[in-house]
């Protein structure tokens, strides 16, 4: 590979002046009327000409006379090696990239030499340079990199959107682990010897609780408790009521289940303003435009026929789902009043069919749950071990077999109402969210009026200790069991469906390619389905997390084999999608559905810990009135300074001042972001203003070179 040529920063100052004008060229016939470069001058563009770099000569320079050659030659260069001494940053600079380099090591050659004497800057300098390094250096520890730009090169950026989300969901899980094991795991393995299950106690009034399975246990049995949770699994680290109440280790607990739900909160608004910044730049159409794709889109630095052919696809991705977007808009501006109204009334229809079977989801899950305490109590189910694992899982079955079922339904419904393809996603992701996480709240509205007795606080089960004792003992281990059981069958659903309908599927087209295949149909990665998927898991994991410390450890785990087997599905399986959508969409919209989800898990979590009273015979915070009467006991044993500090900031001396500046920093923002807005707009119309005056006076300017001969 040949050197390129040194660049000399000299070139692009005024010392080397002016190239000279080419004599052979015959000076113009002389004509009344302005002159062309007198017009050309006029032009907008030549306000902004010596910003393309130092050393392109103004319109007209070679033509004029030597004397005016000199004048405008001497005050041009002025106004350029001025300009030169305040230039913007290097990258703002519509130079060649040799240029800015040259210009950005001068400048800092430069600053050094000044502030050579100050040894804050020379630290400063140095902490900058740490800080790029330290970027770059994450950046390359970043996993499965060039994985995802390969899907994104092969597939489109849609498809890769998922793993990426996949991959913020496995680092949000990770973190999670890390905050439990420190908090709740270490703690009680350091507080000494694991407790024994608790004994019988006939002083108790809210009866007795004993986890552990008595007699000969065979293998059938150890596999069906793996599955259910229950027998040597209900009394382990995995669930809520093995810890002790022991204060600072019920202080770790609680804290630690705040730390997780900021910490994803921090982090899904900060992967949520980033995709916003890229959905508005994409909505405002100044990087959607063909001429951007075509002429800017191109990634000069790619090495490599693979990242080039990668590169091509993408923008052959972003070009057809900007087609057809345009195809779709054009339709709908081109429909008379009779097509409008026979559009909205299919779509009217359309949806109360997409309500009516919500409607019968939500009951269909309402009857699992409320029907598994009764079914329980058969005697043959008691007796058949296989069949008591069906009954447990029986909500479980339910919700997977509705979101399973109910989605491809809302495909086949989506392109009938005439929206364009990134508004069709739109709405299937509601309707499919709307249907896992409601689906989701009702299996816990269920479990509520299990414990509660309905909200009943004086029914006869729940009169004594607050919650139905006889039925659920350890109410929080029976929520940690229903969140354990969603999300071991949503995995073992989702390898079924691989190997024994997507696998089988493929190689039937592939021995049979006439009319089965046809009939089998292409299978394509259905983004909408697979990131609801990862939203209704992560909301599961936010859910029970209280409940089942160990959970977003086994999420954790859940999410890495699932990359790797939709990897797998997806380069063996799947094809290119027939029709894309906007990733930059996407990229906004799946963190606003996940911070959605974390709001609704936040709503059960929430509850039981102020309004539900703690389990009387497990768990850490047992034989207090609730779980966060905890958390003022433990602030009473603080120093007295310390308390006040505390208590105040529960206080309104507090509160309303923090609202007050709170609601005028809103109050300032709102007007500054609707000030850059009148100034953008404001700006856009005199760039189209700019453009007209360019368009008439270079039309000007073809009719006088025309009307003097001279072009």
């Amino acid at each position: 590979m040949e050197e390129s040529p040194a660049w000399e920063p000299e070139a692009w100052g005024p010392s080397r002046g002016w190239p000279a004008p080419r004599e052979a060229r015959a000076d113009p016939p002389s004509c009344p009327g302005p002159s062309l470069s007198s017009v050309l001058n006029e032009l907008p563009s030549a306000a902004t000409l010596r910003h393309r770099g130092p050393g392109v000569l103004p319109w007209g320079a070679l033509e004029e006379g030597d004397e005016d050659r000199e004048k405008s030659i001497q005050a041009f260069a002025e106004v350029t090696q001025k300009e030169l001494q305040e230039l913007p940053p290097s990258r703002e600079l519509p130079w060649p990239m040799q240029a800015r380099r040259a210009h950005r090591q001068s400048h800092a050659r430069n600053q050094v030499a000044q502030d050579s004497g100050s040894r804050v800057a020379h630290w400063a300098l140095m902490l900058r340079r740490s800080k790029e390094k330290m970027q770059e250096g994450l950046r390359t520890l970043e996993p499965w990199a060039w994985t995802l730009k390969r899907i994104g090169g092969q597939f489109g950026a849609g498809t890769e959107s998922y793993f990426l989300l996949l991959r913020f969901l496995l680092l949000l899980n990770v973190l999670a682990s890390v905050v439990k094991a420190c908090t709740t795991l270490l703690p009680s393995w350091l507080g000494g010897a694991p407790p024994g299950s608790p004994g019988p106690d006939p002083s108790s009034p809210c009866g007795s609780y004993n986890p552990r399975p008595q007699g000969l246990i065979t293998f059938p049995s150890q596999l069906f408790n793996l599955l259910s949770g229950e027998g040597f699994l209900e009394w382990s680290p995995l669930f809520y009521g093995f810890y002790q109440p022991r204060r600072r280790l019920a202080v770790a607990y609680l804290c630690s289940t705040f730390a997780i739900g900021i910490l994803s909160l921090v982090l899904i608004l900060h992967r949520s303003v980033s995709g916003l910044k890229q959905t508005l730049l994409a909505e405002s159409g100044v990087l959607t435009s063909y001429s951007h794709r075509v002429f800017s889109a191109w990634d000069f630095g790619l090495c490599g026929d693979v990242h080039v052919r990668l590169r091509q696809r993408i923008i052959l991705y972003e070009l057809q789902v900007e087609l057809e977007e345009a195809l779709v808009r054009r339709q709908a501006a081109v429909r008379t009043l009779g097509q409008h109204a026979r559009v909205w009334s299919v779509r009217v229809l359309l949806n109360l069919l997409v309500v009516a079977l919500l409607g019968a989801a939500f009951y269909g899950v309402y009857w699992a749950t409320e029907s598994t305490v009764e079914l329980q109590e058969w005697p043959p189910v008691q007796q058949m071990p296989l069949l008591k694992l069906g009954v447990d899982y029986l909500p479980s079955i339910f919700i997977s077999g509705v979101n399973f079922v109910l989605p491809p339904v809302f495909r086949f419904i989506a392109p009938l109402e005439g929206y364009t393809r990134s508004r069709q996603i739109v709405l299937i992701l509601l309707r499919t969210v709307f249907l896992r996480l409601a689906s989701l709240l009702v299996l816990l509205l269920s479990l509520w009026n299990q414990i509660t007795c309905g909200g009943n606080a004086e029914a006869e089960e729940c009169k004594t200790c607050g919650y139905n004792y006889k039925e659920l003992p350890c109410w929080e281990t029976r929520l940690g069991q229903e969140m354990y059981k969603l999300l071991l069958f949503d995995l073992l659903t989702g390898i079924a469906v691989m190997l024994l309908i997507q696998f089988p599927r493929k190689l039937l087209c592939g021995l049979c390619p006439g009319a089965l295949c046809r009939v089998a149909g292409t299978q394509e990665f259905q983004v909408p389905d697979e990131v609801l998927g990862l939203i209704y898991a992560q909301t599961v994991v936010w859910v029970g997390s209280f409940f089942c410390p160990l959970l977003p450890l086994l999420n954790t785990a859940k999410f890495l084999l699932l990359f790797y087997l939709k990897k797998l599905a997806l380069f063996s399986i799947c094809s290119p999608a027939s029709r894309n959508f906007r990733a930059s969409m996407v990229n906004f919209f799946f963190p606003l559905v996940l911070l959605l989800g974390l709001a609704i898990s936040s709503v059960p979590v929430l509850y039981s810990i102020f309004l539900i009273p703690p389990s009387k015979l497990c768990g850490p915070f047992r034989g207090q009135s609730s779980i966060w009467a905890q958390i003022p006991k433990s602030i009473s044993s603080l120093p007295q300074i310390t308390q006040n500090f505390l208590f105040f900031l529960g206080t309104q001396a507090f509160a309303v001042p923090l609202l007050l500046i709170s609601s005028i920093l809103m109050v300032y923002t709102l007007a500054l972001a609707n000030s850059y807005g009148r100034l953008i707009s404001e700006l856009k119309r005199q760039i189209e203003m700019e453009a007209q005056n360019k368009v008439f006076l270079a039309r000007r300017a073809v009719a006088l070179s025309s009307a003097n001969g001279t072009l």
